[in-house]
């Protein structure tokens, strides 16, 4: 007897080595994206944010690219990819939280402009 899993959503922003090229870069967050929607994951949306220096160093780097992926998936989902993240040795660091329904609101009113249309008025 199989139950529906229940799906939450997530987000989890990851720091990669400033050692990658463009299309490395572009390979590793397609990679991840892939992973998600292989294991029955949606992506809500995936930004990179690029290259930002670091508070402190992070095996020896002083820099890193962030991505930030948002995405609906089962709880159990989130410990594989985080197992593929620590894996990578590519990846500095990685944080995943589970949004609740306020995060959620705000994610999306951001992802549509809502925050950016006032800072244009004024």
């Amino acid at each position: 007897l199989k139950t529906k899993a229940i799906m939450g959503q997530y987000e989890t922003v990851f720091i990669a080595t400033p050692i990658l090229t463009e299309a490395q870069l572009t390979e590793l967050k397609s990679s991840y994206e892939k992973l998600i929607t292989e294991n029955g994951g949606e992506i809500v949306g995936s930004e990179a944010w690029g290259l930002k220096k670091l508070k402190y160093p992070i095996k020896k780097k002083s820099n890193g690219y962030y991505f930030v992926f948002e995405y609906k998936a089962e709880g159990t989902f989130v410990s594989k990819i985080e197992t593929e993240f620590k894996r990578s040795e590519d990846i500095l660091r990685f944080l995943t939280v589970k949004l609740d329904k306020y995060a959620v609101e705000y994610n999306e009113r951001r992802r549509n402009g809502a925050f950016n249309k006032e800072k244009k008025e004024a």
